[in-house]
């Protein structure tokens, strides 16, 4: 089937070289990023926005589900990787999109519905206190949203986040249309406006200063299945801000090989919601991984979901170390190990298709975006 013959060329399109060098760095590979383009827009009707928030998703569908699901064929790839655009006065758009460089595609599955949340063993998790960290790179990327979720700043004026915050797969969530992104500040005592002296030993006082989001992103392959049909693969959403938060803020990239990763381990920081007001660090190690999801035992619970998962590589071009986002924190789910019941928490990879993806939601010219 040519379709087929298709997405078989896009999964094998990346270049992956890992040198055997006992001095070698873990450097970030070069990709053939593929372009998306649009190639129709329809005007639909306004949503209803009645769904109910949810901080995480959960899917039964594990590493050997994904993993033995049939390759979609190249019209479902591109079917997935059409969007919507949610704007802040209510309208909503559908944007048909084009696949013209051959990488790689996406994958299915099927899940049903778990509530468990999980923290594996000693709770490993660290709580960031005091503006010399909460502001400072790269926490200073984690934002909060209205929703509940987390989200990491890309770009001047965007935030990358997990769909599930803004849509359950069937409706927009309620808050979606007025959504705000929450940057902490320092929360400075009546008369020291300014100052950076703390005599106390306890922890600053910190505040969340809003702004509003302009427009929306989220794939139809979240849209058209949701976390029970075609399982978290297409977990992401991007939000455009009214203005720009004038912060240092964190590339995106494609995810290399789990085995690849520095030390195999990744790390991300959010809003998880049994420590309200604090910002939550984490990194573990990756314990299994399909060509879209990340599995790993990171400690976390809801509202760290939208969290960037990121690394620190070695970009070879500009010969220096390099934080980027390889992937977006989804969700929880339980898997059965040869008849055991595991736990993981997932973590949605950017691959080269959904990298052409959201560069070009970012940077709105594919030209920009044909290096991952």
């Amino acid at each position: 089937m040519a379709a087929l013959s298709t997405l078989i060329l896009l999964l094998c399109a990346a270049k992956d070289v890992m040198p055997s060098s006992p001095h070698w760095k873990p450097t970030w590979p070069s990709y053939r990023v593929p372009v998306i383009l649009p190639q129709s827009t329809l005007n639909l009707d306004k949503p209803q926005f009645d769904a109910e928030a949810r901080l995480e998703v959960v899917s039964p569908c594990g590493p050997a589900c994904h993993k033995s699901s049939p390759l979609p064929t190249y019209e479902e790839v591109k079917n997935y990787l059409s969007y919507e655009t949610l704007y802040a006065n209510g309208s909503l758009t559908e944007t048909e999109v084009g696949i013209y460089i051959l990488s790689n595609g996406g994958d299915g599955a099927r899940g049903r519905s778990r509530t468990k949340r999980q923290i594996y063993g000693y709770d490993s998790r660290f709580s960031i206190f005091g503006k010399d960290f909460l502001l400072n790179y790269p926490f200073s990327t984690s934002v909060k949203l209205s929703t509940g979720c987390t989200g990491t700043l890309v770009a001047e004026k965007h935030v990358l986040t997990a769909a599930h915050c803004i849509h359950d797969g069937k409706s927009y969530v309620k808050g979606a249309q007025k959504l705000r992104v929450g940057f902490l500040k320092p929360k400075y005592k009546e008369g020291s406006k300014g100052s950076n002296i703390t005599n106390s030993a306890m922890p600053e006082k910190m505040k969340f200063q809003w702004i509003r989001v302009k427009r929306t992103h989220v794939p139809k392959g979240w849209i058209k299945g949701n976390a029970n049909d075609i399982g978290m693969d297409y977990d992401y959403a991007l939000l455009e801000l009214k203005k720009p938060h004038k912060r240092k803020f964190m590339k995106i990239g494609v995810s290399p090989p789990a085995r690849h990763l520095p030390g195999g381990r990744i790390h991300f920081s959010g809003y998880d919601n049994d420590r309200p007001g604090n910002l939550v660090y984490r990194f573990c190690d990756v314990k299994d991984e399909t060509y879209d999801l990340l599995y790993q035992q990171c400690d976390a619970q809801p509202g760290a979901s939208g969290s960037g998962v990121y690394v620190r590589m070695w970009k070879r071009q500009n010969h220096k170390w390099e934080r980027k986002i390889i992937g977006i924190f989804s969700g929880h789910q339980w898997v059965d190990m040869n008849g055991t019941p595991q736990d993981f928490n997932v973590a949605v990879r950017i691959t080269p298709l959904k990298y052409a993806q959201i560069c070009y939601w970012i940077k709105g010219n594919y030209l920009d975006c044909r290096e991952g």
